[in-house]
Order: C-alpha cells, then structure tokens, then sequence
C-alpha cells in the first residue's frame, strides 16, 4: 500500500510511510506535504538524490528525535534529516549510499521505502547527476 507519491518529470515512485519505526518524523514529514520543489544529485552520499528545500512556512525540524536513523540506506530507503549538523533534508537512496555531508557521516529518520520500480531508482541518479536538479512533487498517495 503506497502512502506518497514522489513524481519526478515522467517519473513516478509510491513509497509506504513507517510510522510504527518514525512516528514523530513522519508525522512532520506529512505536515510538509504537498511538498513542490527541486531534487538534486547529492554531493557526498554515492548513489542519491536529495530536497533540501521545503518553502516558505515548513515546520522546524531540528527538534525531532533520533527515530529509525540510518546512515547507510538501503535503495528505495527515504531519509528525513532535520538539520542537527546541516541544512534539514528529504534524501532518497537509489543505489549503493553512506549519507555525509562535509560535516561528516549523518544518520537521517528512516521515514519511508519506496515499494516498486527500484531498478528505475538507479537510472534517476544518473539523469540527476549527468543533466542537473529536476522538479520534483511529493505528496499524500
């Protein structure tokens, strides 16, 4: 059962929340939804995409705990990181990942898994990595 649809250009992923894992993170998540911003490559993790920009109005998250957190998600893992060493992310592993920062390793909330089309996951790195940020909708399934 999906519960978000993350829809990038002709792409689309439905991911199941975790909220018996994250409760409080997904909580904030949804407060975020529809969520309409850009996704990029990451800099520092491998094989990823990111959002690191929620708009005008989000919630602060730094307050959130350490539920569920990972640093080394799986493909199809979606992380939320609300910011203790960095800037507050989305990330969304499409292959092979160690979640960093130039701060060092981060450990994001493991929020959601995305149910099908993960092979698809590994040809949406590389069109973010070789052809730049695409538009990027993530809201309630």
């Amino acid at each position: 059962m999906s519960d978000v649809v993350l829809e990038i250009e002709n792409r689309r992923f439905e991911a199941a929340l975790l909220p018996e894992e994250a409760p409080a993170s997904v909580e904030r998540f949804r407060e975020l939804l529809p969520l309409e911003t850009t996704v990029k490559h990451v800099r520092w993790s491998g094989y990823a995409v990111f959002v690191e920009e929620f708009g005008e109005g989000s919630p602060d998250l730094t307050d959130l705990p350490r539920e569920n957190h990972r640093v080394y998600p799986s493909r199809g893992d979606v992380l939320l990181y609300p910011g203790y060493e960095n800037v507050p992310e989305i990330l969304l592993a499409c292959g092979s990942t160690a979640f960093r920062s130039p701060a060092g390793e981060l450990a994001g909330n493991h929020i959601a898994i995305v149910e099908d089309a993960r092979s698809e996951l590994a040809a949406l790195e590389v069109d973010v990595l070789e052809n730049g940020s695409k538009p990027i909708t993530i809201r309630e399934a």
